[in-house]
């Protein structure tokens, strides 16, 4: 066969790339089996990502409106030519639908809607009734405790302050149960007169009980009535010559003052409510919720959800709060700063969801309407702020790659610092900053998981470290084929297609090192070995005498280093970053060394729960006066059989020999 006969049949089995099919086309061509029942319909990407979430009363007749590319929004336009597949799931109603939506949205944080940036879990103050003494504590998450609930607040800080004035007013206490069951004296909160240590029986179980109830009516609004009858007790004893008891008395209505006054702002006759307020300018959104419960104002919190900059303030709210209570309990009444397309549809889905009427409002007058106004003027306060501060940071960041010589503005930051005592309870932490500050939900802390790292050495556990970073990282990419800088959009987008389409990057474009040239020698090695040493690695020394200010800045391929003036803010920047790192550092090495400290070794034993560990500890008073222990000691002990009393003394024997 002649090389022109080869050369032929080279071009003719040769396999051709076929163009996947995506756009207009494809959505058309799931009308002919679309129903027009309510549903929920995803649209892919070409990597299977899902790139839109909607709900639609008719299934067919919304996809059909995606089957042609004229009269559509910008963000539209390229969402649905971006569309390779799409994927459906019909519901009986359309309030299914929505709820269905926002359960899905939150699930797979598609780029072309509306998602909220921070949806962590509020907290809960929890009066626990498992136990016969009832502990006040704050509480996160599932409410599977038995106990009474109250909430939620805006914030732990909220949560602890009340807490705080609780404890003074009503002599609640705070610990444990495996403390309270060791108790034999007193702790200090009860000489300070925060607790009435019902423990060691200085209050009875009747009394203390009296005073868990007072707590459990002022928690639930019946503040006016607890007061007064403090009021009345107070009298009653100085009337009697108990200047004592009186002072008691006194005492907690001062304290109860303190809790009320911190509610600056209250709905009269509401038993509970959320306000949603929301502010826009500059293409960015603002969203203060403010949460009153038991008649009384339990804190807010600014959100900043990620929307289109051609959204209107109420879609942008519409979607929004559809998420916000997707796993968060529903009040009563909703009051609203701006009306939202699907207010009737959203106040039924929201009764479904919650089991009650749900009421979702405009106020335009009385005490409602004055609670909104202040929840609006909070929102442009804190959108505000949270626009200067992005300024500032803006320019900071341009100073970093001004400074440095980077092709591009950082948009994530990472830094990296250890923290251990002699080796022990090593660790290490990394800490992310971008356009926004410090972004804590990207946070990492690294345990230390190499043996044989000889004590203190730091080379080793920052390799350890970047090592399992960022080999994560460059598996992430293979898989999906990530772009370098994460970034989504191509370079031809205009500023009007998608605000917020860039989702924050996980691939960093400057890695800082807490450290001199060994640590970035270090950090350079491991990037090479994982495929990722285009990432700028920066390593900041202490200068001359660890004088803050004299910071040399190490990078790979410099002779020298780089010191900046004193006074650069780009310094006072780089400062902060690396004292944060260190701060997270410190504070996880101590979390981790006071719980190795508090470990109890009865919770290593096998068939030692709650029960029997409390049994154990009420028995002995402390874990070291259970190791000691003979076998027919601990056989007397309530719940523990001859054959547990063996494992606990073989346990603790086996140690000792």
């Amino acid at each position: 066969m002649s090389d022109a006969d080869k050369n032929e049949d080279i071009a003719v089995t040769a396999p051709v790339e076929q163009p996947v099919p995506k756009g207009p086309d494809v959505i058309a061509g799931y009308l002919r089996t679309l129903p027009t029942a309510p549903g929920v319909y995803r649209m892919l990407d070409a990597a299977g990502d899902v790139i839109y979430v909607g709900k639609a009363r008719s299934l067919k007749s919304r996809v059909s409106n995606y089957a042609r590319l004229g009269g559509h929004t910008n963000r539209i336009a390229r969402m649905i030519t971006e569309t390779v597949s799409m994927e459906f799931v019909t519901v009986g109603t359309e309030a299914e639908a929505l709820l269905l939506e926002a359960n899905l949205i939150k699930r797979f944080r598609p780029r072309f809607n509306v998602l909220m940036r921070d949806d962590k879990s509020f907290p809960y103050i929890l009066l626990a009734r498992d136990h016969e003494a009832p502990q006040i504590l704050k509480h996160r998450g599932a409410r599977n405790r038995k106990g009474d609930y109250f909430g939620p607040f805006a914030s732990a800080g909220a949560v602890n302050r009340t807490i705080n004035m609780l404890q003074r007013a009503f002599l609640l206490r705070s610990c444990s149960d495996s403390v309270y069951d060791s108790r034999t004296r007193p702790c200090l909160l009860y000489q300070i007169k925060r607790c009435a240590a019902p423990c060691t029986g200085e209050i009875s179980r009747e009394d203390y009980e009296g005073l868990v109830e007072e707590a459990v009516r002022f928690l639930r609004g019946e503040s006016q009535n607890v007061r007064e009858m403090n009021q009345k007790l107070m009298q009653e004893a100085s009337d009697k010559l108990e200047f004592e008891q009186a002072a008691k008395y006194r005492n907690r209505l001062w304290a109860l003052a303190h809790v009320t006054s911190d509610q600056s702002i209250n709905l009269d006759g509401v038993e509970e409510a959320d306000i949603f307020a929301g502010f826009q300018q500059g293409g960015q959104t603002c969203i203060q919720v403010f949460f009153f419960r038991t008649g009384q104002n339990w804190g807010n919190r600014a959100y900043y959800p990620r929307a289109d900059k051609a959204l209107d303030l109420s879609d942008v709210m519409d979607s929004f709060i559809a998420q916000f209570y997707d796993d968060k309990p529903v009040p009563r009444l909703i009051l609203l700063s701006d009306d939202v397309p699907s207010r009737a549809l959203l106040a039924e889905a929201l009764t479904t969801k919650a089991g009650h009427k749900v009421e979702i409002n405009l106020p335009q007058r009385g005490s409602k309407a004055d609670v909104v106004a202040h929840a609006l003027s909070n929102a442009k306060e804190a959108l505000g702020r949270k626009m200067a501060e992005s300024a500032s940071q803006t320019k900071l960041l341009e100073g970093v790659q001004e400074r440095f010589e980077l092709p591009t503005m950082p948009r994530r930051i990472e830094v990296y610092d250890n923290s251990h005592i002699s080796g022990d309870h090593a660790v290490g932490g990394m800490i992310v900053a971008g356009p926004d500050g410090f972004a804590k939900a990207h946070y990492r802390k690294f345990n230390i998981k190499t043996e044989g790292v000889a004590p203190g050495d730091d080379y080793a556990m920052m390799r350890e470290v970047l090592t399992r970073r960022f080999k994560r990282l460059a598996k992430e990419e293979n898989e999906v084929g990530a772009p370098p800088t994460g970034s989504s959009p191509d370079a031809t987008d205009t500023a009007d297609d998608v605000a917020g389409d860039e989702a924050f990057p996980n691939r960093p474009d400057v890695v800082l090192i807490d450290g001199g040239a060994g640590q970035l020698a270090v950090a350079s090695e491991v990037m090479a070995e994982v495929g990722l040493d285009d990432i700028t690695l920066i390593g900041v020394a202490k200068g001359p005498d660890r004088d803050a200010g004299r910071e040399h800045f190490h990078r790979p391929g410099l002779e020298r280093p780089v010191m900046l003036e004193p006074r650069d803010p780009v310094l006072y920047f780089i400062q902060r970053l690396r004292d944060e790192a260190h701060r997270f550092a410190i504070g996880t090495h101590r979390a981790k060394r006071s719980k190795a400290i508090s470990a109890n070794p009865l919770d290593e034993i096998p068939g030692i729960g709650p029960s029997r560990k409390r049994a154990l500890l009420k028995h002995f008073g402390s874990a070291k006066s259970v190791s000691r222990a003979g076998l027919e000691d601990l056989k007397a002990v309530d719940g523990i059989s001859a054959e547990m009393a063996a494992k606990i003394y073989d346990f603790f024997n086996e140690r000792k020999g």
